[in-house]
């Protein structure tokens, strides 16, 4: 069942630009392919497909970018998720070796798209990882030296503890590794921004059509209560919405919740001091906070990751001294919005991109695992080139990688997850 249609009460929702409401689908309608999901994911399929003159259907159970595409941190760093070269042994070396260069060209590619179209979001370069601890700041010197070996176009700089205050007014890390190659956005404007363009390319996009089944054949049927799409191909894009829709996928991905803060607009001195080159900022903890300056210079702090299936009653109250442990100058500080969405875990961390071996016609991209931002963009190349031209390298090389269902069923795969996350924050806090 559908809970709520319209927008999370977020920070995004307040400062959104134009979204205009689609109609809901009302007739049976064939196309060369029929994407389900409008986040970024779904979208940017779309339009990757109609750039290469096929015809598309998109559809959305709520809004465009109604999860986790419209409130996610709008952090936009390079990477496709941990550290890749443990695939080797799925991929190879020279696998490997793509998998990283997607990590850094998908950020580009969101770049490109946003500077080439005029997309209005607020694109900020300038990203900082946060060490917890001297060890994982000892860490990040390996982690410059591998960009610098791969050609990284973008400055690096690592900044030692008594340099911090240059890059956060926070006294609780022990160094950063700045990347100017990174940066953060106003992630909503940016999918509706898409959509638009999708749109000008002839796909047709439907809101508030729940998908009730699929009818897979040669052609796929997909049914909705208004009408029924028939396409050559199909892309589920649902990620953490999957749900029963495609149990072959859904028991893949854990739907985890991530919760974000807002505060009122700080002065240009204080926001200065807590963020002085206006960076994005992430730490490196188990249930890690990220967190930067929107537009309007309110500090936007998230984290908290929760793989129970239970969101906290009052977010406010449960992420504030969160903040407070890193900014205690913010004590006195309003906090004007909360919002939390459900993110796509796997149990590697590492996306999950291919197609159905039951239904070859059958694409999927899911489980990005907190870094959907740009590797959403990416995998929405690989799907579209895949159906387009019937191959594609890069989706032969993500495909490779196996992904593991996770135990328990639907009832519960959420609480044995949350007690294995426990223990790897028990060993956090013991070491």
């Amino acid at each position: 069942m559908i809970q709520s249609t319209d927008h999370a009460r977020s920070y995004y929702r307040a400062s959104a630009n134009a979204m205009p409401e689609r109609p809901p689908l009302g007739a049976d309608l064939s196309a060369d392919v029929c994407v389900i999901g409008g986040g970024f994911t779904g979208v940017n399929t779309a339009i990757e497909l109609a750039q290469r003159g096929l015809s598309v259907v998109l559809l959305e159970a709520r809004r465009i970018g109604w999860g986790a595409s419209g409130r996610n941190g709008g952090q936009l760093i390079r990477g496709i998720g941990h550290d890749v070269s443990g695939f080797a042994k799925y991929v190879g070396e020279e696998g490997v070796r793509y998998l990283e260069r997607a990590g850094i060209e998908s950020v580009a590619l969101v770049g490109e798209r946003i500077r080439e179209q005029g997309i209005d979001c607020d694109l900020r370069w300038g990203f900082c990882e946060l060490a917890n601890t001297p060890a994982q700041f000892a860490a990040f010197k390996g982690e410059q030296e591998s960009l610098a070996a791969m050609g990284y176009a973008h400055e690096t700089r690592l900044v030692e503890l008594k340099d911090m205050q240059h890059v956060v007014g926070s006294t609780v890390y022990a160094g950063g590794l700045v990347d100017m190659g990174s940066g953060h956005l106003h992630p909503l404007n940016l999918v509706l921004g898409e959509a638009q363009l999708a749109e000008s390319l002839g796909v047709r996009i439907f809101e508030q059509t729940e998908v009730l089944e699929l009818i897979h054949g040669d052609t796929v049927q997909v049914r909705c209560a208004g009408g029924t799409v028939r396409a050559a191909n199909l892309v589920l894009a649902c990620n953490a919405h999957l749900e029963e829709l495609e149990p072959r996928l859904s028991g893949k991905v854990l739907p985890a919740g991530s919760y974000i803060i807002a505060t009122e607009p700080l002065s240009a001195q204080l926001a200065s001091e807590l963020i002085p080159q206006n960076l994005a900022l992430c730490d490196q903890k188990v249930g890690l906070d990220y967190y930067r300056l929107s537009a309007d210079r309110r500090l936007l702090f998230g984290g908290a990751c929760h793989y129970s299936g239970r969101d906290p009653v009052d977010i406010a109250a449960y992420m504030q001294p969160k903040m407070l442990k890193v900014f205690p100058q913010l004590a006195n500080t309003a906090i004007e919005f909360q919002w939390g969405g459900k993110i796509g875990i796997t149990a590697n961390r590492f996306p999950q991109v291919g197609r159905l071996s039951q239904y070859p016609n059958v694409f999927y991209a899911q489980g990005y695992s907190g870094h959907g931002l740009n590797v959403t963009h990416w995998c929405a190349k690989l799907l579209a080139e895949g159906i387009h031209a019937g191959h594609s390298r890069g989706l032969d090389i993500f495909s490779q990688v196996p992904h593991m269902t996770f135990p328990g069923g639907k009832a519960l795969r959420s609480p044995l997850l949350a007690l294995g996350m426990l223990w790897y924050r028990l060993r956090e806090l013991v070491n």
